[in-house]
């Protein structure tokens, strides 16, 4: 009976030490596709953990079913349809994948700047849907949150946390010419070696590549500075009845979840508010379906290729397609393919297409021998993570930059889609598949990938919860947001040093001045005399 009695105690204190208090409710303003794939991880770990997730979602939103999810939903209403939006997404994606290419370097960073525009007057319609509707954010109120996590590359997550009176947390890869970062977050990054994204260049530059970055960090600080930001900064200004900017809001952020590591970045100066959590939905693979495990077992000893283009891809035109049905259909191994296009005619015996394919656990297949990917974070972090070497085929965004770092760390071959020939397709996938040195980089980097004292999920979920359990993480803060930007770069302090220097140079000239004149005066007494 006493050890009855004994034991209802401690379950009771142990209840008590796991009681609501050590979970929370989180707010979440995310984005689509990939982002949301990687942030959805982390909330259903947060979920497990017994926090209470609500998202704020737009109806137009392409990727998230709220009628699947565990989480609790609010729909922000928007005129726009789903069928539109994706039709505008369309277009951006064309005009990024096969226009952008085709331009100058100005003219690129020009037409980056329109899309950029295109895409935040989308945004600008979701949070107006959020910010005007009182009575969604009475249910916000009434709620008490613990913590936001948003996504800066679609403001107004910041704004509403900033509404609510709640810490807020920002989960991405990174910013178009990482102005966020640098002008906003604080992040001392040097343009001669950390390069700017859109770059697609290394940490290791000649003098042309770092007159190339610097380049892209101003005209990109310029758009933002005198393009992007001064609408927000008045949008912002209004909704709070107070003088404010965008910067300033994206800077009271308590922690920036980075997507990428250094088994894949360039090693670059960080703050202690910016975590870096690569692959953290990366896991092992599982047994695959038993149409995919056959096709895969009839490869026998030359294995096969993994080849899919993403979540927003789905599919090509019939030249182009014809031209990697032909490449592929000229190697050894077996190749799955995800396509939803017209079936190539060029298509080979040993290509089979999908609509979908389970990824993580084919690469994590033992007879998997290259993966030809569009070289989207998550896909090179999953390559990364079971150790299989890549051909890259980037088309927008920051897929060219991601190749740019596998491609340094000799783990993939770079193909370019918009001139690429069948022999250029096959010659990469020989290179990776025959020359033992990719797969040996890439199993390196799986290697160190692993060699971590904390899984990337854990160390996200540790700063999440740490911030809602301390209300904030001011002391992570760094005091470059307290000062101005003549103040940051000490140019009030090299001024004064000048200002001293003229000065002691004038009082010397004068004091010489004054003695050479003494000098000859009584020189030229002297002389008389």
């Amino acid at each position: 009976m006493r050890t009855v009695t004994v034991f209802c105690v401690l379950f009771m204190l142990h209840l008590c030490l796991l009681d609501s208090g050590r979970t929370g409710k989180v707010l979440v303003w995310p984005m689509d596709f990939s982002h949301w794939i990687n942030l959805k991880v982390i909330l259903e770990e947060l979920h497990l953990r017994g926090h209470e997730i609500t998202i704020l979602v737009h109806s137009a939103n392409l990727l998230l079913d709220h009628t699947k999810t565990p989480f609790n939903v609010e729909i922000l209403q928007l005129s726009i349809t789903k069928e539109n939006f994706m039709e505008e997404l369309n277009t951006v994606l064309y005009v990024a994948s096969f226009k952008l290419p085709k331009l100058s370097w100005w003219d690129m960073q020009i037409e980056l700047a329109k899309i950029t525009k295109e895409f935040l007057s989308t945004a600008k319609k979701v949070c107006d849907s959020a910010i005007t509707n009182k009575g969604l954010l009475s249910r916000l109120q009434a709620a008490k949150f613990d913590i936001c996590i948003a996504d800066p590359l679609s403001f107004c997550g910041e704004l509403v946390a900033e509404i609510l009176n709640i810490p807020f947390i920002y989960t991405f890869r990174f910013s178009f010419g990482n102005v966020l970062e640098r002008l906003c977050a604080g992040l001392p990054m040097p343009s001669s070696y950390v390069p700017g994204s859109t770059s697609r260049l290394t940490d290791n530059m000649t003098f042309l590549q770092r007159l190339k970055n610097w380049l892209l960090y101003a005209v990109s600080d310029m758009i933002y500075l005198y393009y992007v930001f001064p609408e927000w900064d008045e949008y912002y200004s209004n909704v709070l009845g107070k003088p404010t900017t965008l910067c300033e809001m994206l800077g009271k952020a308590e922690m920036w979840l980075l997507r990428t590591n250094w088994d894949f970045e360039f090693p670059q100066p960080y703050l202690p508010n910016f975590e870096f959590v690569g692959g953290l939905h990366c896991k092992p693979a599982k047994p695959l379906p038993q149409e995919f495990e056959e096709f895969v077992q009839s490869s026998g000893e030359d294995g096969v290729v993994v080849f899919t283009l993403g979540s927003m891809i789905k599919n090509l035109t019939e030249e182009k397609s014809n031209v990697i049905a032909s490449a592929l259909a000229q190697i050894p191994q077996k190749v799955l393919w995800r396509y939803t296009g017209k079936k190539p005619e060029t298509l080979g015996a040993n290509t089979r297409l999908y609509e979908w394919i389970p990824q993580n656990d084919i690469l994590g297949h033992p007879k998997t021998r290259a993966f030809i990917t569009h070289c989207g974070t998550n896909g090179i972090y999953e390559a990364i993570y079971h150790g299989v070497p890549m051909v890259g085929v980037p088309m927008f965004g920051d897929q060219h930059d991601n190749v740019a770092r596998v491609k340094a760390k000799g783990a993939a071959v770079e193909v370019d889609l918009q001139t690429m020939t069948s022999s250029d397709l096959l010659n990469a996938l020989k290179a990776v598949i025959n020359n033992s040195s990719y797969k040996e980089n890439a199993m390196r980097l799986s290697r160190i990938h692993h060699d971590q004292p904390t899984k990337p999920l854990d160390r996200a979920v540790f700063w999440i919860e740490f911030i809602m359990r301390h209300k904030g993480a001011k002391h992570l803060r760094p005091a470059a947001h307290d000062l101005t930007w003549y103040q940051y770069h000490s140019l009030d302090v090299i001024g004064f040093l000048l200002a001293c220097v003229a000065t002691i140079i004038f009082l010397v000239t004068k004091c010489c001045l004054f003695c050479w004149w003494k000098f000859g005066k009584t020189a030229k007494k002297k002389k008389r005399e």
